[in-house]
């Protein structure tokens, strides 16, 4: 199979910031096969949209003919990886790990398929490892003096580094020497916090292997505002879609700033990078048709085509802007705070019976009920700032009840600030 230059296309389209002896790396890339990998701690049961950049670009090398192995570090998250966090992080079980690291593993599977791909665990290797052992052979190449210069470590100095973290990098270093033994992995991608962690394995085979290994790292994104990507009010967007429905999903890469539509179509897209720079020079309000473009295609590559096409809907009928929603709004109500007339698939629904209802619902306490905000106080805050809506219409009182006079073909619309919707739906209990 031919090799694209894949490394020129990953340049191209934003995904390099660090690279190890780039000429020979490209080389390699386009003489022949070359087995990559990227590790994830499984410290929680779902990735994010920080996890996601790596995975698309590892999907990148699939398509160019080379070979990924995405690592789930059953054995790592034992220890945690001290890389920016300020305080130790806390230590989960083996059992929570092995739980989350299975889910991760499905997510994994839905992105990439199983073209040439491998899904491995270093806790096959690291949990039955022997420490005298693993000291002698592996801690003897690393000098304690050129690790406390490592950003990880540093950062970290002055609050206290424990000496279980202390071992972290060693651990990393260790996974790529035992998958360029196993596998023949000769490349490590990563964020670009992960640097130090990947010239340490990159030395360590070298030193042991006397075989050159690379090191490629992505840029850690911010938004044009400057805020963390993938960083919401509410906490991270994740890709499970139990955490973070299709719907919110698409809503975040919707509400995107305009300034960073093009990066992120290059980014998170498989988008030709000619439309890509035509969809990002698009003026004025027509930029709005590139976030729409992108938050479709970001969201059809996480959840599926069916769940984008729905989450595209429903926000089409929510905030207007394209075919699906027409149709989908109460005659009269304007483009600002339309009531939905049908149940839209994707967005977060709540239930509530018809009883309650006719006995009246404090406003405050169906807000909290449906998610649309985090407590009582916040929704009280929120009124008087006249950022809530029931149907389009703003609520000024915090003693407002929602009854059965706010039923429209058996929904009730709520909606926070301009872009946060929930529905509530009418049911006999």
């Amino acid at each position: 199979m031919s090799m694209r230059n894949v490394l020129q296309l990953l340049r191209e389209r934003g995904f390099v910031q660090q690279v190890t002896h780039e000429e020979e790396l490209e080389k390699m890339l386009q003489s022949e096969t070359v087995t990559a990998y990227v590790g994830f701690d499984p410290t929680a049961d779902s990735l994010h949209l920080g996890h996601l950049l790596p995975l698309i670009a590892l999907k990148h090398l699939q398509e160019a003919g080379h070979r990924p192995i995405v690592l789930l570090g059953g054995g790592t998250a034992m220890i945690g990886d001290p890389t920016g966090k300020t305080e130790m992080r806390k230590l989960l079980s083996q059992e929570q790990i092995a739980a989350n690291a299975e889910a991760i593993r499905r997510q994994v599977d839905s992105l990439l398929g199983h073209d040439r791909v491998l899904v491995l665990n270093n806790a096959d290797w690291l949990l039955p490892l022997n420490y005298v052992t693993f000291l002698r052979e592996i801690g003897v190449h690393f000098s304690v003096n050129r690790m406390l210069t490592a950003e990880c470590f540093r950062t970290r100095w002055e609050r206290g580094l424990s000496f279980i973290e202390f071992n972290y990098m060693l651990l990393q270093a260790y996974d790529f020497l035992t998958l360029y033994r196993r596998y023949g992995c000769r490349l490590q991608m990563g964020g670009d916090d992960q640097w130090s962690n990947i010239l340490a394995g990159a030395d360590l085979i070298r030193r042991v292997e006397g075989v050159e290994a690379y090191g490629l790292t992505f840029p850690l994104l911010v938004t044009s505002s400057g805020k963390k990507m993938g960083k919401t009010e509410a906490g991270a967007v994740w890709l499970d879609a139990n955490k973070t429905s299709p719907y919110e999903f698409y809503q975040y890469w919707r509400n995107v700033e305009d300034s960073d539509v093009g990066r992120f179509l290059a980014l998170y897209t498989f988008l030709p990078m000619e439309e890509v720079r035509r969809l990002a020079a698009l003026p004025g309000e027509e930029i709005n048709e590139a976030k729409r473009v992108l938050a479709y295609e970001v969201t059809r590559l996480v959840h599926g085509k069916a769940a984008a096409e729905a989450a595209r809907d429903a926000s089409d009928a929510f905030f207007g802007g394209g075919r699906a929603g027409d149709g989908a709004v109460s005659p009269g109500a304007g483009a600002e705070g339309r009531a939905v007339k049908r149940l839209l698939p994707g967005v977060p629904t709540v239930e509530v019976s018809r009883e309650e209802l006719a006995r009246g619902i404090p406003v405050l306490d169906l807000l909290v009920r449906a998610g649309l905000v985090s407590s009582r106080s916040e929704g009280r805050r929120l009124i008087d700032q006249r950022g809530i809506e029931v149907n389009g219409e703003r609520v000024e009182s915090i003693e407002r009840e929602i009854g059965m006079d706010d039923v429209e073909a058996g929904l009730i619309t709520l909606r926070k600030g301009k872009k946060t919707y929930r529905q509530v739906v009418v049911v006999d209990k």
